[in-house]
C-alpha cells in the first residue's frame, strides 16, 4: 500500500512501514488543495495537524483506507464521513499520555510554589522571601474533568503525595486504583485543584464559563493540557481578578493558531489575554505537554504498531 506522510515524525514510522511492505511518499509542503489533486493515488496518510480531514477531502480519496493521526485527538478530521467510507481513524493518545500527566504535575507544583514568579525576582536582584512562601500539595483534593489516557496519567503522578484524586467522566464506571469517579456536583463541591482532559467536541467546548467557575464551594486552582476551546477565557480572567480561582496553568489557550505571534501587537490583543500574560499566578505554555523528545518515538510506534495490528 501506497502511504503519504504530511508532517515529519519520527523516522522510525517510515522506517518501520518500509519493512511492513508499505511504500512510503513525502510531501511536507505542498497546500491542502494541491494534496487533494493526488491524494487517490494513496492508501494511507499520516498527518499530525497541518491542515483538516473534511468531507471535501475525502471525496477524493477515493482508495483511502486508514488516516494515521501522530497525536491524541481526531477533532481535525471528519469522523462520522471517514467512517461511512469505511476509513480506518488511527491515533495515539497512548504515546504522549506520560508527557502529558508529568507537564500538569509541573505546573501545578510550579504554581503552589510560585517558582516562576521567584525566578523572575531572583534574577532581576529581588531576594523575597516571604512573599513567595509556597503551599504544599499533600492534604488537597484533586478533580480531573475527562478520565481517558491523559487523566489517568496524571493520576498516577499524583500517587506519590497525600492528596484525594476524584474525577468526572460521560462515561461509567471508570474508578480504579488511583481516582475515585464521582458526580459533577460533588467534584465541585470537594476539590481544592482541578485539572482538564477532555477531548476537543461540542461538550467540551467552552465548559468552563463563570456559572461553571461559580459552582465550585472552594476557591480552587486550574490546570489545562487539554483544549484551549475548553476554556472561556475572558470568564477565565474575571474569575483569577475576584480570587475565585487562585491560580492558573494553560499549556493550551483559545487564541492557538498558526498566526498566534501576531497577537501580539497592541492592536489585535485580546485584554483577557494580556492580563494573562502579565499575572504572576498564571504559567504558559505552547501547547507543549505531550511533546518531549521520548512521546515523539512513542508516537511515532503507537502508529505503526496499530498500523500493522490492524492490516497484519
Amino acid at each position: 500500500m501506497k502511504v503519504l506522510h504530511l508532517d515529519t515524525n519520527h523516522p522510525l514510522l517510515l522506517n518501520q512501514l518500509s519493512k511492513l511492505g508499505f511504500t512510503n511518499y513525502e510531501d511536507y509542503t505542498s497546500s491542502k488543495k494541491q494534496v487533494e489533486t493526488k491524494i487517490h493515488l494513496y492508501d494511507g496518510i499520516i498527518i499530525r495537524s497541518r491542515f483538516s480531514i473534511d468531507k471535501a477531502f475525502l471525496n477524493k480519496a477515493t482508495n483511502l483506507k486508514f488516516i494515521g493521526r501522530v497525536g491524541a485527538g481526531l477533532e481535525n478530521i471528519d469522523c462520522d464521513d471517514a467512517a461511512s467510507r469505511n476509513i480506518e481513524l488511527i491515533a495515539a493518545p497512548e504515546g504522549n499520555r506520560n508527557a502529558v500527566g508529568e507537564h500538569s504535575l509541573a505546573m501545578l507544583l510550579s504554581l503552589f510554589n510560585k517558582l516562576n514568579k521567584a525566578d523572575k525576582e531572583v534574577r532581576s536582584g529581588a531576594w523575597l522571601r516571604e512573599e513567595n512562601r509556597g503551599i504544599e500539595l499533600d492534604g488537597k483534593t484533586i478533580g480531573l474533568i475527562g478520565y481517558g489516557n491523559m487523566g489517568k496519567s496524571f493520576a498516577k503522578k499524583l500517587r506519590g503525595f497525600d492528596v484525594n484524586v476524584l474525577c468526572y467522566d460521560i462515561k461509567p464506571k471508570v474508578s480504579d486504583e488511583n481516582c475515585k469517579q464521582v458526580s459533577l456536583s460533588e467534584l465541585q463541591d470537594r476539590v481544592d485543584v482541578l485539572s482538564l482532559h477532555t477531548p476537543q467536541n461540542e461538550l467540551t467546548k467552552n465548559i468552563i464559563n463563570t456559572n461553571f467557575i461559580n459552582g465550585f464551594k472552594k476557591n480552587f486552582w486550574l490546570i489545562n493540557t487539554a483544549r484551549g476551546t475548553s476554556v472561556v477565557t475572558k470568564d477565565l480572567v474575571e474569575s483569577l481578578k475576584s480570587g475565585k480561582i487562585l491560580g492558573a496553568g494553560l499549556d493550551v489557550l483559545e487564541y492557538e493558531k498558526s498566526s498566534f505571534e501576531n497577537l501580539f501587537s497592541d492592536d489585535k490583543m485580546p485584554k483577557a489575554f494580556k492580563y494573562l500574560i502579565n499575572s504572576k499566578n498564571v504559567i504558559l505554555s505552547p501547547h507543549i505537554a505531550g511533546w518531549t523528545i521520548e512521546s515523539r518515538e512513542k508516537l511515532a510506534q503507537t502508529i505503526v504498531d496499530k498500523i500493522k495490528a490492524k492490516f497484519f
